[in-house]
């Protein structure tokens, strides 16, 4: 029993375009083509695509999981035990994730004019002035903070609805991208660290594309600012910062 790309594509959940990536880089090569040449994928190669999903679930790079996949030393209960392994640890720091606020200077830390249900109701069940005092002591004398604070003590419920299903959105498709392999270096990477730092130019204070760099490291550097990209996925502060770096470069050349 064999089955075409695009039948595989809609099990897996993923695009064509992945599997013809994954093909062109050997990581999943189909085991037959027929006779106009168009690739057929066999359960051995659907097993392969289901271990590969879960590594880069995961947020193991290409690189890594084709070596793991082709270690002859390896059999496949070791990759589930191994990957159960880490889901289990993954789940637990996500579990601890979510009773922390996210950090304080992306968003629902600064003087918000709603009432305590509505801060709940928007946000979840954490307080978004957690950090509030060490913004404050960070970047308290910063243009960049006080923009930021007179921004937000002007906004609505209905203004941070929008901005939190803005800020989702673009979580959705840069997670998207990466699944697909993109390189941080990509077009659509590139772009969506444009609308990333458009976004908070929209929303907070400017943000031109020096201050994007320093934020970009700093996505990387400060543990808050990474769980709070990771959790949306793991690997995602790591490759939304050589992005941003990526970005800055094309528009500042």
């Amino acid at each position: 029993m064999s089955y075409p790309v695009g039948q595989v594509a809609g099990f897996a959940g993923v695009t064509v375009r992945t599997l013809h990536h994954y093909d062109d880089i050997g990581l999943l090569v189909p085991s037959e083509r027929n006779h106009a040449g168009h690739r057929r994928y066999s359960d051995a190669d659907l097993d392969r695509l289901q271990q590969i999903l879960f590594y880069r679930e995961l947020g193991f790079p290409l690189d890594e999981v084709a070596a793991l996949l082709d270690d002859p030393a390896a059999d496949p209960r070791a990759h589930l035990r191994r990957q159960h392994e880490l889901l289990t640890a993954r789940i637990e720091k996500l579990r601890q994730m979510a009773e922390a606020v996210e950090h304080a200077m992306e968003a629902r830390r600064m003087g918000i004019n709603l009432t305590p249900e509505e801060r709940f109701e928007v946000f979840g069940d954490k307080d978004p002035e957690q950090y509030a005092e060490e913004a404050e002591r960070r970047w308290g004398g910063t243009e960049a903070y006080a923009e930021s604070q007179r921004r937000a003590a002007r906004y609505t419920k209905e203004d941070w609805k929008r901005l939190q299903a803005e800020a989702n959105d673009w979580a959705e498709r840069y997670s998207a991208l990466m699944a697909e392999g993109e390189s941080p270096d990509g077009e659509r990477a590139m772009d969506l660290a444009e609308e990333h730092r458009q976004h908070i130019g929209t929303w907070y204070y400017e943000c031109p594309y020096e201050m994007h760099r320093c934020l970009a490291e700093m996505y990387v550097s400060d543990e808050r600012f990474k769980a709070f990209y990771d959790s949306m996925r793991p690997g995602l502060a790591e490759h939304l910062k050589d992005a941003i770096l990526a970005n800055a470069a094309r528009r500042t050349a």
